[in-house]
């Protein structure tokens, strides 16, 4: 029989954004270190209008970080430069019938 160590967040943030939710937790290695995990939570709903989560993760390893905010930065200010600031809705979800 294995012991689990529970997974200690050693600190977190949140960010909403409609029906998703952002999460930036650092988390500790074995070796006593820190990383990142970013979780994407939106909501949706059974056929039987329960609601439930989906949730998708991303890892992100100190030695990593420089060249993640690099190219986020870059990719972030290329959108604004590109299309500006201001949310453009014309999203039409397609009809279902």
């Amino acid at each position: 029989m294995s012991e689990r160590k529970e997974i200690e967040e050693i600190f977190s943030k949140s960010v909403r954004a409609g029906r998703r939710t952002y999460f930036f937790d650092v988390r500790s290695t074995r070796a006593n270190d820190y990383y990142l995990t970013i979780t994407e939570s939106k909501r949706d709903f059974h056929e039987d209008g329960t609601p439930f989560y989906k949730k998708h993760k991303i890892y992100l390893y100190k030695e990593d970080f420089k060249d993640f905010e690099e190219a986020f930065t870059q990719v972030s200010k290329f959108i604004i430069k590109e299309k500006g600031e201001e949310v453009i809705s014309d999203y039409k979800p397609k009809n279902k019938n």
